[in-house]
């Protein structure tokens, strides 16, 4: 149902973030071809996708947010792509597709804390914000954590809409 845009097809909004994205990785992927549907939706995840880079969390730590966020809400292209950017750490993609422990510790409490944000609807217990903080994250990663749960929320749900 939903277009694989180009540059060209799509909605004249859309193309400035296309074209960035282009740039970016040498060729528009599906996801962004489809979600360019929608002008907002397309820079709103795009912007909130590069503020979220930007956070102090560590690139690992990132992607094992996305990764859970992904696996958790079944979005398969957003596995695929995340865990291409994990590839350099097999097991902690397998453990992460399977929803298992993960091998390091601290990517393992910020799986938990993860998991344990949207299972509360943010509404985590000190006991298990406390075990996030023992790893050695902050108060600030929390809501770091908490901006990637959103960010990454939006994106799966758009790309299982659109069949991406």
């Amino acid at each position: 149902m939903f277009t694989d845009h180009t540059i060209d097809t799509a909605p004249a909004a859309s193309r400035r973030a296309m074209e960035a994205t282009k740039a970016k990785f040498g060729f528009v992927p599906v996801p962004v071809a489809r979600l360019a549907e929608s002008p907002h939706l397309l820079d709103g995840f795009l912007r909130l996708s590069g503020i979220f880079e930007s956070t102090t969390l560590d690139m690992t730590s990132r992607e094992t947010v996305i990764m859970t966020v992904a696996v958790r809400n079944g979005c398969q292209v957003c596995i695929e792509m995340h865990a291409a950017k994990l590839a350099e750490h097999p097991e902690l993609v397998a453990a992460l597709r399977e929803q298992r422990v993960l091998p390091e510790e601290r990517l393992e409490a910020v799986r938990r804390f993860t998991l344990a944000v949207l299972e509360t609807a943010g509404a985590v217990d000190d006991e298990e914000l406390s075990a996030f903080l023992a790893h050695g994250y902050t108060k600030q990663n929390a809501l770091e954590v908490v901006l990637g749960i959103g960010t990454y929320t939006m994106s799966t749900l758009a790309n299982r809409l659109t069949r991406a």
